[in-house]
């Protein structure tokens, strides 16, 4: 690959589309059910699978339950996408209301 050719690979994926949503984390041995949002829907899973793994995901009651029960036990659920042509001001308040409402649906704690 040549230069030009990085460089029209580096534009193109600035330039990509990148969905907004809500999310649910599921553990199955507890029953538990937190949900998050996400500016960048498709990639949350991997971000958070990270950062349980390596022990340092900011939810306390999430870390524990993955120390207590493994990777097995959990699966990630997107629940909601918001439409791509949103402002940016409007996605925050979007996540924040999607995101409370699903909580209330699935008497889930927040991520």
């Amino acid at each position: 690959m040549d230069a030009a050719d990085r460089r029209a690979a580096a534009a193109a994926y600035k330039e990509r589309k990148t969905a907004a949503g809500v999310f649910a984390v599921r553990c199955a041995a507890t029953g538990q059910v937190w949900v998050g949002e996400s500016r960048h829907l498709a990639t949350q899973q991997n971000g958070l699978w990270f950062s349980l793994k390596h022990g340092s995901c900011m939810n306390r009651d999430v870390q524990a339950a993955w120390a207590a029960h493994g990777e097995d036990a959990f699966s990630f659920e997107p629940l909601e996408q918001l439409e791509a042509d949103l402002s940016p001001y409007l996605v925050r308040t979007a996540l924040k209301e999607r995101s409370i409402e699903w909580r209330s649906k699935l008497a889930a704690a927040r991520l």
